[in-house]
């Protein structure tokens, strides 16, 4: 598989199927969690992208961004299927993500990062924030 293969779609809207397989893939999906609140999560985002096989259209990889759809953005959920890992399709998503960022004008285009991730962000760009702590709040 080439990564000439792998088509990066902008979409407002997707099948709920596909997405939580590969939320299930980041280990980020709870069994008791209702499907229905993908739809708006898509939608609800400033940018979704999924990373599809372009003879299948089924999402393989996907990413997020919310915004103030002004000046900053935060990347969330990048994940890649199992299956396709390894192959330059989570930098795809990221360089596109980031790319349609600044197209449409935002200045601050930041992340957290899971444990041991740090490397694949700093080689598209990303740094760690010296003297930043990312907060959860009820936790």
């Amino acid at each position: 598989m080439s990564n000439d293969s792998i088509e990066i779609l902008f979409v407002s809207e997707w099948p709920a199927e596909d997405i939580v397989e590969l939320y299930r893939h980041g280990n980020w999906w709870e069994d008791e969690w209702d499907s229905e609140g993908i739809k708006p999560l898509i939608s609800g985002s400033f940018i979704f992208a999924v990373a599809v096989l372009k003879d299948k259209r089924k999402a393989i990889g996907m990413g997020r961004v919310i915004s103030d759809s002004v000046s900053d953005g935060y990347i969330q959920d990048l994940v890649v299927h199992r299956d396709f890992r390894g192959k330059g399709i989570g930098k795809k998503i990221l360089n596109s993500l980031t790319e349609e960022c600044k197209k449409r004008g935002l200045t601050w285009i930041g992340l957290i990062a899971e444990p041991d991730t740090e490397k694949f962000y700093k080689s598209e760009g990303f740094s760690v924030m010296k003297d930043h702590i990312p907060m959860l709040y009820g936790k």
